[in-house]
């Protein structure tokens, strides 16, 4: 029998139990062992690569004015201690960083880094029990491993950014998704679990409005088989109307002090009446793709010199434009402001270039910011050429950024190798369908964004753990530490 009969032999939904349940000393001792390496990883990231952004600063000044003078904004020093009220950013970050401050000392950053460290160990113990519940105990171990050990998510908590809590509350949401269907599917506490965990992820990111438009059809549909339709209807209102109620302060508050109707932030993170550079950023949707773009020109734009050097050929249909381009370029960089005829000169270019062809711009430059993102080698952490891909003097850099986009190529392939010889779209695999479909209507999302960042596509990361090990759990010979069975057939061999 081929592999892909014997996996198909194998039922998808092998049990009830979770990753500790039942287990033998041995699995304990691998459980424990896991936990202790995947949290001395996320030390050691901290201890060497531990830095604070830009973006942390700014989550960081929201909690103290929260915590200062009890308003959600900026501090205004320049008139006095006071704070300005702003709505670029939902509240759920830096009300954790509120909490932090408060416990461990206003802008401690590294206090926050060690606490995320305890948050993302407990994402990988979440992660395994998925696996677990839904693969067997086998693969749920080999996902607690994956998960402890995967540099990528790792290397976040170093950061005082969103993507740790969010990777949390989307492994907790599915976590719970499935314990609440082998629950009874009713009004139990998995059920109000869920609603919680879906209403600080929408309070942390926008984007994770998604994340609840797949787990409560999910369980409409769960509730619906076992139930019936008024009953899942029920469960299914009662969970949405948990996700969104934090949302309604919010919402009254940003129309009491803003006059506007913002229940979320807005797309390009700017207060009522700010100036925005949209001719500049539908231009740079004209060509843009790489990361490298990312650092090198749309970020520094608004107080910052950019080169013309940086921009790639792509960004020129004509010498003509390219004349243009420099113009506009030198006439930006003689304040480092964008001016209203600044903006407008970037505009009529960009028009020109989309005019000229609008399968580049509507589907092509998309499609590739998208791949750009998900297979990019992951190093915005670590000090690592942005153009990795060009080869000089075989840095070890160089090759230290190969080998990291093959990782990550290999997260994607084991993935796409389970979704391939696996039945996952069976009644039973509702909470798989709810995953993927996260990825899906995330990947659609990305492909209106202006600009690449790699971390975009970490929320891909739970899904792909999961599902990668399902597909290494089928693997011959593999490590006996991954499930405590010390008489797999290639351990006898090497004895021998």
């Amino acid at each position: 029998m081929d592999d892909a009969r014997k996996i198909s032999a194998q039922p998808i939904l092998q049990g009830q139990t979770g990753l500790l349940r039942g287990s033998s000393r041995r699995h304990t001792l691998g459980i424990v062992c896991a936990l202790v390496a995947g949290l001395l990883l996320r030390l050691w990231w901290v201890w060497k690569y531990g830095q604070v952004t830009d973006d942390s600063h700014i989550y960081g000044e929201f909690a103290r004015s929260v915590l200062e003078h009890h308003v959600y904004g900026y501090l205004d020093a320049a008139h006095g201690p006071s704070a300005v009220p702003t709505l670029i950013r939902l509240p759920g970050y830096p009300a954790f960083l509120a909490v932090c401050f408060r416990l461990f000392g206003m802008e401690n950053y590294t206090a926050v880094m060690l606490v995320q460290a305890l948050i993302d160990v407990w994402t990988c113990l979440l992660i395994g029990g998925l696996s677990a519940r839904i693969f067997g105990p086998k693969a749920g171990m080999i996902a607690l491993w994956m998960a402890c050990l995967c540099p990528f998510t790792a290397n976040y908590v170093a950061v005082p950014l969103t993507e740790v809590l969010t990777l949390f509350c989307m492994a907790l949401a599915f976590y719970g998704l499935l314990r609440w269907q082998q629950a009874g599917a009713g009004f139990n506490r998995w059920a109000f679990a869920i609603g919680v965990t879906l209403a600080y992820a929408i309070l942390l990111r926008p984007e994770q409005g998604m994340l609840a438009a797949a787990v409560v059809p999910a369980m409409l549909w769960i509730a619906f088989r076992k139930m019936g339709l008024g009953p899942a209807l029920r469960v299914a209102v009662v969970v949405s109307l948990l996700a969104l109620l934090p949302l309604i302060p919010w919402t009254i508050r940003n129309w009491q002090v803003f006059r506007v109707f913002q229940p979320l932030v807005p797309k390009y993170a700017v207060d009522p009446g700010e100036p925005n550079p949209y001719g500049f950023q539908r231009w740079y949707r004209t060509w843009a793709v790489e990361f490298a773009s990312t650092e090198t020109i749309y970020w520094p734009y608004m107080g910052e010199p950019i080169d013309i050097a940086d921009l790639p050929n792509r960004a020129f249909d004509s010498n003509a434009q390219y004349a243009e381009t420099e113009a506009v370029f030198a006439q930006y960089n003689e304040h480092y402001l964008s001016t209203p005829a600044i903006d407008a000169k970037f505009n009529q270019i960009g028009e020109e270039r989309i005019l000229a062809d609008p399968v580049r711009y509507y589907l092509a430059l998309p499609v590739s910011r998208v791949l750009n993102m998900m297979f990019r080698p992951r190093t915005e952490m670590i000090a690592v050429p942005l153009e990795w891909w060009k080869f000089k003097d075989g840095k070890a850099g160089d090759w230290f950024a190969l080998g990291y986009a093959v990782l990550n190529a290999a997260f994607f392939g084991l993935a796409g190798w389970a979704l391939w010889h696996r039945r996952l779209w069976s009644r039973e695999h509702v909470a798989v369908s709810a995953m993927l479909a996260t990825i899906v209507m995330r990947t659609l999302l990305l492909l209106t964004i202006d600009n690449s960042e790699p971390r975009y596509t970490l929320e891909f990361f739970p899904v792909l753990l999961v599902l990668g090990s399902a597909a290494v759990s089928y693997l011959q010979g593999l490590p006996s530490i991954l499930n405590g069975d010390f008489s797999t057939s290639l351990f006898r061999r090497t004895l021998e």
